[in-house]
């Protein structure tokens, strides 16, 4: 097959190639060229391969199989021309690709032209932008040169203007206040004047007023001695007259006598039976002698008059019960100790309610740290009457110890609300009784107060306040139900002590209004004015103040109120205020010496 197109490929083209003979027109044929290769012909043709196919040819016809061979050329030229198909599919694909792929460079290369230009007409606006924003910022600083130059034309001007002006008014107002000091002078020399001549006028009218005066007083005078004369010469007259008739008449003199006597002797009885019934009324219902203060009165109807007045003095005055904000009055106690004393007394006002017997209670700890304010504002809270005794008011009494503990304790159950009984100091008469020093009227006051708190009362609770709880005596430990220990104030109770203080003692003097009396004899107290006492000055002196009391602090800061009142100007600063702190710290750390000292040698 090869063979066959070669033989008809070689054929075609000895057909189609002309020969010099057929066209006389066409140019003289090349020099023919020698052939150094001897297997091709003159042109270059080798006709070897040709021979050889044709012989292939023959060789293939004669061959039993050639039919065979001829279809396995075909089935080879078959898939030869499938694959030339398929290259050709390969190779239409490959340019259906490459033609994509040029389409997308060119659309690339269009799209980044574009980009191009829009980058360039971007920067083409900006350059312009920029040429026209310096030539407006040429413009405009040209401008502002041009308006700073009009303002400060325009500046010079008003200054010009205004010196001018100013100069103007300052003699205007040179010439005026010349002119008012002459007016003023001539107004001056005018009123000299006239006050002088009014108080000539006046002198001479007082000098004829008081002539005038003196002869009327003279006369008013007169006449007033000529009557109360007339009247004494009357009176003695009568007298005389009387004295004359009783002793001259004996009957007028013995009725003057037994009148007289009588009176006298009536006089005499009703003072001294109404000495003896006061005296009966008041053993029955008057305040047993060892209260030394209470909120029922002495007598009945007193304690609701009083209850009375502080119920309308409260409501007219709401903010009294809550100047320091916590409730307790003048007390500031340690935070825990506070809570204690107000479930104390919400425990103490619902077993009131309820019906339900009392708990006793023992407030022991230093001096002046607020047992018996704490027991008054307990009982305020609970609502229940209090009264105040102290220990040391037991002893005196020897055998009359015994009644009056009897008369107090059957008064106390008088009161209709309960009462708080606060004895103060009582380790003067509650004390162990073994020992040596108590004296027989002792022990039977304190069988007397054990005799009547055996059992638990629904009428009076106990409060006893000591500095020694161990001194007590067994028996009186045995009835107390609630122990409470009031310490020492620390520093921030201090720091509220002395804020407490100072709006009493120095804030707050001189600001209530005295009395009519007192406004005549002392005049109107001064208010004491303070200056830079911050509060971390007075924090300041509460650290200082460790180991004091309340009491002390009170008594501290009534120092200061002194010191105040002391100085010149009554004028309260820091220096004063560090001054008496220092002062007061000093003298209480000696007292603790000196106390020391005492115990050592004893």
């Amino acid at each position: 097959m090869a063979a066959a197109t070669c033989l008809s490929h070689n054929h075609s083209f000895s057909d189609a190639s002309p020969t010099p003979s057929d066209d006389p027109e066409s140019p003289p044929p090349p020099p023919k060229f020698r052939n150094n290769n001897p297997r091709t012909s003159s042109s270059g043709f080798d006709p070897e391969p040709l021979i050889k196919g044709a012989k292939t040819l023959h060789d293939i016809a004669n061959s039993q199989h050639g039919k065979n061979v001829f279809e396995n050329i075909k089935k080879r030229e078959d898939e030869k021309l499938s694959e030339i198909a398929q290259k050709t599919a390969e190779f239409n694909h490959m340019k259906s690709l490459h033609e994509a792929e040029r389409q997308r460079l060119v659309y690339d290369e269009k799209r980044k032209l574009s980009q191009l230009q829009d980058q360039i007409k971007s920067q083409l606006a900006k350059y312009k932008d920029d040429l026209t924003r310096t030539r407006m910022q040429a413009e405009n600083e040209h401008q502002k040169a041009r308006n700073q130059e009009l303002v400060k034309m325009q500046e010079e001007s008003s200054i010009r203007l205004e010196q001018a002006r100013r100069a103007i008014e300052e003699q205007i107002q040179a010439n005026r206040r010349q002119t008012e000091r002459e007016m003023a002078e001539i107004e001056r020399e005018t009123i000299k004047v006239k006050a002088i001549a009014e108080a000539e006028a006046r002198a001479h009218e007082l000098k004829l007023a008081e002539d005038v005066n003196r002869r009327m007083l003279i006369d008013r005078a007169n006449k007033e001695r000529e009557k109360w004369v007339a009247a004494i010469h009357a009176t003695f007259d009568h007298i005389g007259g009387g004295v004359r008739a009783i002793l001259t008449d004996q009957n007028k003199l013995v009725v003057a006598v037994g009148g007289v006597t009588a009176l006298a002797a009536g006089i005499y009885t009703t003072r001294e039976g109404a000495r003896v019934i006061w005296g009966y009324v008041d053993r029955i219902l008057g305040q047993p002698s060892l209260i030394r203060e209470s909120s029922r009165g002495k007598y009945p109807w007193s304690g609701t008059l009083s209850r009375t007045m502080s119920s309308l003095f409260q409501r007219t005055d709401p903010g009294s019960a809550s100047k320091v904000g916590n409730g307790f009055g003048d007390v500031i106690l340690h935070p825990s100790l506070n809570i204690r004393i107000e479930q104390l007394a919400s425990a103490t006002a619902h077993t009131k309610a309820h019906n339900a017997p009392f708990r006793n209670m023992l407030f022991y700890g230093p001096p002046g740290t607020g047992k018996t304010m704490a027991a008054r504002e307990l009982a305020r809270k609970s609502g229940l009457d209090y009264a105040l005794m102290t220990g040391g008011d037991v002893a005196p009494l020897g055998s009359q110890a015994v009644t009056k503990i009897h008369q107090l304790f059957d008064w106390a159950k008088k009161s209709k609300r309960g009462l708080l009984l606060f004895i103060d100091e009582a380790d003067a008469f509650l004390c162990e009784r073994n020992k040596t020093y108590m004296s027989e009227a002792q022990r039977s006051a304190l069988n007397a107060l054990l005799f009547r708190t055996g059992d638990q009362s629904k009428d009076i609770v106990l409060a006893l306040a000591t500095n020694r709880p161990g001194d007590l005596d067994s028996a009186v430990s045995d009835r107390i139900d609630e122990v409470l220990e009031f310490p020492l104030p620390g520093e921030e109770e201090r720091y509220k002590l002395l804020k407490l203080y100072l709006d009493k003692y120095i804030a707050q003097a001189g600001s209530r209004k005295p009395g009519l009396v007192q406004k005549l004899l002392k005049g109107n107290p001064q208010k004491i004015e303070i200056k830079g006492l911050t509060d971390d000055i007075i924090k300041e002196a509460a650290a200082k103040t460790e180991g004091f009391s309340g009491r002390e602090i009170a008594k501290l800061m009534a120092s200061v109120q002194a010191a105040v009142y002391g100085s010149k100007d009554c004028v309260l600063d820091q220096s004063l205020f560090r001054e008496v702190i220092d002062y007061k710290v000093a003298e209480h750390q000696q007292r603790r010496k000196l106390a020391g000292g005492d115990k050592a040698s004893a």
